[in-house]
């Protein structure tokens, strides 16, 4: 049977000793291989031809990254379809983002790879440089075949029905418009951007349990105590999100003088994130701890914070840091969450002072009723999930896409979007035009900071001068990616927004 030729990496290696043992050379050729057609067969039995056996490594579920439903086969599957092929010794699946440590496992002469990696400028992982030198430093060389090439991922979304039918159309008529090479290229310009961050920091904490159920003297649900982990959340998130992207990014917010969690902060800081942290005696650094279930449903959450004005002489020294130094940023993005730090001193000052001002006004439990987004006066783009418009405007039926308008004009915004979750996301240019993109995810683990991720993107696209619908689709793409993310546990990754632009846009 074919699937007595899967092994495991560490036989793999084994099974290549002994055949370079008795003389014979080895070639490996590694992949997802989601979906096995006939550009993956001729590749495969071109590389068997160069060498006396065909090693074969397939990456791991975790590890493809291609964005939400992919792989569509899972590692098993297409594991067992590269065993069926005559002209492969044995496959191993691969628990690994790359090739290198199959690579330093199996010492191959040769490492062969499809045409369609011969630029290394086009990867854009950086990987396959790494494999080749971990090729290299064993004494093998790089093979690159020259057959038919085509796309497991353009396969799955024409004929595997991987969207549903709305995103399908909406992906065919925006491809018409730009090719997924040409959005990456737009999005690597934003390495250029200075980019302010003003926000509160927030420690997410997940505390994770088993439901245990009610509880025998009284109507309370119990529940059994598992774990925890500590996340940056709040500003922190949003400014590892645009440090992903933009070359240049300061962090203004407010910690405590105790209760600070400094150093647990500035260690989930991006490298290239300036920090500028203003200390309050009586504000400990806020806290937000939720207990959940093993579906990371929440069950409740605690707020540790003083949510009361900062201290005047505090107040004064960010509005004047402010009122010296927005000049200098192309972009300023403010994630209002609305406990206490971003006084009104400061919304004029950012109002009066930004060059390009992008602002979520967060709706929350602790600031329901209280916070909106009308408190500033002034932004070039809104961004705001639907239950936050209509608040804003105080209006529960109205059509969002007029309500939406209202709030524009009110604001003075050239863009505004609203966040719909499961029914996508809607954006309005200064002409009021109508831009409409459904939910890009197709899994979702944690909805938390998704927001946070699509005002990240989307503001910084627009910032730079995108067009409003590329500014959507990136700022879209970003949030489904986010979702498929426990909290904060890691920004959105270019490289990972950059391949699942690749597979949507194929």
């Amino acid at each position: 049977m074919s699937t007595s030729k899967i092994v495991s990496i560490e036989q793999l290696a084994q099974r290549s000793a002994e055949l370079k043992a008795a003389g014979k050379t080895v070639a490996l050729c590694h992949g997802t291989f989601d979906l096995l057609h006939i550009g993956h067969i001729r590749h495969l039995q071109a590389a068997a031809r160069e060498a006396d056996a065909l090693l074969v490594s397939v990456t791991a579920d975790e590890y493809v990254n291609k964005g939400p439903g992919r792989p569509v086969f899972n590692q098993y599957l297409r594991a067992e379809n590269i065993a069926a092929l005559a002209c492969v010794d044995s496959v191993a699946i691969n628990h690994a983002v790359t090739a290198v440590n199959v690579l330093d496992a199996v010492k191959p002469d040769l490492y062969v790879k499809g045409s369609d990696y011969k630029s290394t400028s086009d990867d854009l992982t950086g990987n396959i440089q790494h494999e080749q030198d971990a090729v290299e430093r064993h004494g093998g060389k790089v093979f690159f075949t020259d057959e038919l090439t085509s796309s497991s991922t353009r396969l799955l979304n024409e004929y595997f029905e991987v969207f549903s039918p709305e995103i399908s159309a909406y992906l065919d008529e925006f491809k018409e418009r730009i090719s997924a090479n040409a959005m990456i290229d737009q999005l690597k310009r934003l390495q250029g951007l200075n980019v302010l961050v003003v926000g509160e920091a927030i420690v997410d904490e997940y505390h994770y349990t088993s439901a245990l159920g009610q509880s025998g003297k009284g109507n309370v649900f119990s529940v059994k105590y598992n774990d925890y982990e500590r996340f940056a959340g709040g500003a922190i998130a949003v400014a590892n999100h645009v440090a992903e992207f933009a070359g240049n990014v300061t962090l203004l917010s407010g910690l405590g003088a105790t209760k600070s969690h400094e150093d647990f902060i500035r260690t989930n800081l991006n490298p290239n994130i300036d920090p500028v942290f203003f200390f309050s005696q009586d504000r400990p650094t806020i806290v937000k701890r939720r207990y959940v279930d093993a579906d990371i449903a929440k069950l409740f959450e605690v707020y540790f914070y003083n949510d009361a004005p900062l201290p005047v002489e505090v107040n004064r020294k960010i509005v004047a840091w402010l009122e010296r130094h927005l000049r200098d940023f192309d972009v300023v993005i403010v994630p209002d969450f609305g406990n206490g730090f971003i006084s009104g001193d400061m919304v004029a000052a950012l109002c009066a002072g930004a060059k390009f001002l992008a602002v979520n006004a967060q709706v929350n439990s602790g600031n329901r009723g209280y916070h909106l987004i009308t408190r500033y006066p002034r932004a070039n783009f809104l961004s705001m999930n639907e239950p936050e418009l209509r608040l804003a405007v105080h209006d529960r039926g109205g059509a969002i896409e007029e309500l939406a308008g209202q709030l524009a004009d009110r604001l003075a915004a050239s863009h505004i979007a609203i966040t719909r979750g499961t029914k996508g996301a809607l954006l309005l240019d200064q002409a009021k035009t109508q831009y409409k993109i459904p939910a890009l995810s197709s899994k979702v683990v944690d909805r938390i900071g998704a927001g946070d991720a699509f005002l990240s993107v989307a503001g910084l696209c627009l910032g730079a001068g995108l067009a409003p619908d590329a500014a959507l689709f990136a700022g879209s793409a970003a949030a489904a990616l986010d979702v498929q993310i426990v909290c904060n546990r890691e920004p959105v990754r270019a490289v990972a927004l950059f391949k699942y632009i690749t597979t949507l846009l194929k």
